[in-house]
């Protein structure tokens, strides 16, 4: 909401109502409003002051201001935008972040609100129609850098401005040139051609030729020449003496205080703690490449003010370089980035502003005569067909076990599962995998899940989406594939026996003989679980239905914050775990003593409503990792341009990650790729609180199931191109099309069973696959999801090779135990790959999927063949021999030991 006062520049009312850019700029120290058809186009000799305001799924509107001064702006309009910033988030209740913005050097979430690119030109903004001051048809010289956000600036037109690791625009009357230094990443040439675009359609009204140049390629082509022709004739460019650009060194971060004469007094270095933050203080953070401006809560406009203009004084008087961003910030709108800076940083998150905004929607429904009991929770959206078919296999040592049909929805907490969800595409089925990990589980058996699941994706054709889920952390369309699931306590395998017998716990496994208690839990009937919880009244919660067996009866509880919906989902669940039971029904406060003597005597519980968290927005970083060294940089405003196929990158959406692994990327494991999936949940970027248990999706490019691409505006013809990011780029500029023959997707549409057509659908043929219609207990009502024909369904895919000899032993046999392959075939495989090796060898550091110098060319299934026999004995603790004669899962787990699968 905002609030205006007279001290208020009144071309600001009303500013910030609606999500979207409003761009003002300074005209004969006026604030004037730049009209949209004029946004993005900036220029040199002015200042502007721009408010992006995004609707957040979390809350309240997020405001984000910027102040740009051009190079040529006078002090005077640059100094008046910085007071105009101010004057507009006092107007918005100082519920902004601000940040100054330097040409040439904006930071990346401004330059992401102007995609492709901004150009500035030369003079200045002016307001009367028909003046269009600044602009020329003049040759020039623009270099572009940047992967996801590209900073264009113009350079002297001259051939010193060309050197080999920056990409190059000559923009001509009638051609414009793209040149790419020969160390130019492929990414940078990509958004360069971007802006070539942008050129030619904005400038150009379509009508030029493009001509791609590349350093050090002289051949006989009158587009080259002609290039050079510009610059006096071809002449080698110069190796560079130095990295171009400035390096980046450590710097001490350090804390000031600044006291209302705008005076600035160091108050501490490094180690600092947020209770040296005072609510009517300002401070000055500085860390070298950036300063943050903390302002209290109780601070006035007045020290605000004095505050921002001692930070700019600092960084004058300082001769810092205008690559040094400064950010101004509220109390309680800190960025994830300047409370890195800080040893602890308690939480303050308001956690029933959900509930707090729903209860505020009902009194409002009430005064216009509504009567409203409830307001409806978000149903969640299946973006797949949930009627396919399901596997599932238990954990069990070193083995995996099909667990028939009828059992397959009941899974134990101290075991660990393989689960395969099939279902229809538009072409063919599409393959969906989980290794869900029980919260007692021992880690033996949790390694082995991951491990099993990735050489059954492996040797599945169609690279599927694989995921990590653990207990109590599922996401709904984990419950949604099961339609129906229980889990109970305790474990059957062989690992989770061992450890109880080992540490001397007592098994609680389920026996339907002795007492249990289960939480009832769920949205609808093909979104229910029964969870067994401990069997004493703690455990109870008004928000729930339970069911309680002592072995010679059945209760059922009823809590006093639950709906009806809740109490049908207790009856289909009843149902379906015993049909034969009698159960008597217990509202809460009504409970006889035999009630409470089964869960061992009546004790306090949770009585109050259960607390939703609000849902949290996506973001989309770009993840790279570098011996050892983890690096996370988000992509602001991001589209699907930005899963560009060299890169690996996480979608963030709180409940989940989605690993996005490209084609052309480094990574080429999804076991890497999981791994990769922690170690940004350890590096907890947003500093969220994200657990160790968030589940993990990887997903391959060209791949994408649909419950990831409703994230996006989806164009399934970008999703399916061939080449790097650079060809596919030129190709959509030549007006050619490189995409495969992929189905078209349609990532907006939920599916449900009731335009399903009736009976079962066949699918792989599999007597142990599940191929489900809907659950006898659902009968009673509908879907609450919609159902479309036109089913979302990833590309067609190359084939992948397998880890096992011929069929997957994964399949169709119950037991999946370590098979030896024959004589025959071992000695066949031993020759070959003993050949490759004495043919080739490399030193392990080199081979490891990890190296940071790997070795190109070589197949990269059978990386430890490139060993000496030497170093292959010292990592494998037996001769090449040997270790081929072993099973094939065997060799691919001592491979993973050693980072060499």
């Amino acid at each position: 909401m905002a609030f205006y006062s007279k001290d208020v520049d009144s071309a600001l009312h009303g500013a910030g109502a609606k999500p979207g850019l409003e761009i003002w700029c300074i005209e004969d120290l006026r604030l004037v409003p730049v009209p949209k058809s004029s946004h993005g186009k900036f220029y040199s000799g002015s200042a502007y002051v721009v408010l992006s305001t995004s609707v957040l799924k979390s809350g309240p509107p997020q405001h984000d201001i910027h102040y740009w001064m051009g190079n040529d702006a006078n002090e005077v309009d640059s100094a008046l935008a910085s007071d105009k910033a101010l004057q507009l988030d006092a107007a918005l209740g100082s519920c902004t972040v601000q940040y100054r913005e330097v040409q040439g050097q904006e930071t990346e979430k401004f330059l992401s609100y102007f995609k492709p690119c901004i150009i500035p030109v030369e003079g200045v903004y002016s307001s009367q129609p028909g003046n269009s001051n600044g602009e020329t048809n003049q040759v020039t010289l623009l270099t572009c850098k940047g992967d996801h956000v590209v900073h264009v600036k113009e350079v002297p037109f001259s051939r010193s401005s060309l050197n080999h690791n920056d990409v190059f625009i000559l923009e001509t009357a009638s051609k414009i040139f793209l040149f790419s230094g020969c160390n130019s990443s492929i990414q940078e040439r990509a958004k360069a051609l971007e802006v070539v675009q942008y050129i030619k359609e904005n400038k150009h009204a379509g009508n030029c030729e493009v001509a791609i140049i590349e350093d050090g390629k002289l051949v006989g082509d009158s587009d080259v020449g002609e290039f050079w022709s510009f610059f006096g004739g071809y002449a080698p460019i110069p190796r560079d003496s130095a990295l171009a650009g400035e390096q980046q060194v450590d710097s001490p971060v350090i804390l000031f205080w600044i006291n209302l004469q705008g005076k600035l007094s160091q108050i501490g270095s490094n180690s600092l703690d947020k209770d040296m933050l005072e609510k009517s203080k300002c401070y000055m953070l500085d860390c070298g490449a950036e300063i943050f401006v903390w302002m209290g809560r109780n601070t006035s406009i007045t020290e605000r003010k004095t505050s921002i203009s001692a930070a700019e004084d600092f960084l004058r008087k300082h001769d810092r370089s205008s690559r040094t961003h400064l950010t101004f910030l509220t109390e309680g709108l800190e960025t994830s980035m300047f409370k890195s800076y800080f040893n602890i940083w308690p939480q303050t998150a308001e956690t029933k502003l959900y509930d707090e905004g729903r209860e505020k929607v009902a009194a409002i429904f009430k005064q216009q005569g509504y009567e409203v009991k409830e307001l409806p929770e978000e149903d969640f959206q299946s973006y797949i067909n949930c009627r396919g078919t399901l596997k599932v296999w238990r954990v069990n040592g070193h083995e995996l076990s099909l667990i028939p049909v009828s059992e397959q929805t009941k899974l134990y907490s101290g075991d660990c599962y393989v689960v395969q969800y099939t279902y229809p595409g538009n072409e063919r089925d599409e393959s969906l995998f989980y290794a869900w990990l029980g919260h007692r589980s021992v880690l033996e058996d949790r390694a082995d899940a991951i491990f099993h699941m990735s050489a059954i994706v492996d040797s599945t054709r169609g690279d599927p989406v694989m995921a990590q889920v653990t207990e109590n952390r599922e996401p709904v369309q984990f419950f949604l594939i099961f339609q129906t699931l229980i889990v109970y306590k305790g474990g059957i395998s062989a690992g989770y026996k061992k450890f109880i017998a080992e540490s001397g716990i007592d098994d609680d496994t389920y026996d339907e003989k002795k007492t249990a208690l289960f939480r009832v839990q769920g949205t609808s009937p093909e979104n229910m679980q029964a969870i067994q919880v401990d069997h004493v009244s703690s455990s109870l919660n008004s928000s729930y239905c339970y069911i309680l067996q002592n072995g010679t009866s059945v209760f059922t509880w009823i809590g006093n914050l639950t709906l009806s919906r809740d109490h049908d989902l207790l009856d289909r669940m009843l149902e379906l775990i015993n049909p034969t039971w009698q159960p008597i029904s217990v509202r809460e406060g009504s409970e006889p003593d035999s009630f409470w003597s089964s869960l061992g005597g009546k004790t306090e519980y949770p009585r109050e409503k259960e607390m939703k968290k609000f849902i949290e927005d996506q973001h989309l970083f770009k993840f790279t990792s570098t011996e050892g060294d983890v690096k996370v940089k988000e992509i602001y405003s991001f589209t699907q341009d930005d899963l560009t196929t060299e890169d690996v990158l996480v979608l963030d959406c709180h409940k989940e990650i989605y690993v996005w692994v490209g084609r052309h990327s480094t990574i080429k494991s999804k076991q890497v790729a999981l791994n990769l999936g922690l170690k940004f949940l350890e590096t907890d970027i947003l500093e969220e609180e994200l657990s160790l248990e968030t589940p993990i999706y990887v997903i391959t490019e060209g791949h994408e199931p649909p419950f990831f691409t409703c994230f996006f505006e989806w164009d399934p013809s970008k999703a399916n191109m061939h080449g790097n990011s650079f060809e596919r780029k030129l190709a959509t500029l030549k007006g050619k099309t490189s995409s495969g023959t992929a189905p078209a997707r349609n990532a907006r549409k939920a599916y449900s069973r009731e335009a399903t057509p009736d009976g079962p659908r066949s699918r792989s043929g599999s007597s142990n696959g599940w191929e489900r219609s809907v659950s006898p207990a659902s009968s009673k009502s509908g879907s609450h999801l919609k159902f479309s024909d036109n089913h979302n369904v990833s590309s067609p895919t190359p084939i992948v090779r397998k880890l096992f000899t011929g069929s997957s032993p994964y399949q169709d046999s119950p037991v999946v135990k370590p098979s030896s392959p024959s004589t025959n075939e071992n000695s066949n495989q031993i020759d070959t790959i003993e050949t490759s090796a004495n043919a080739l060898i490399y030193p392990y550091q080199r081979l490891t999927v990890v190296s940071t110098d790997p070795v190109p060319g070589i197949d990269v299934t059978k990386r430890e063949a490139y060993l000496s026999e030497e170093e292959f004995a010292e990592r494998f603790g037996m001769p090449k021999g040997a270790f081929y004669k072993l099973p094939k899962w065997r060799q691919n787990k001592l491979k993973m030991a050693v980072d060499l699968f």
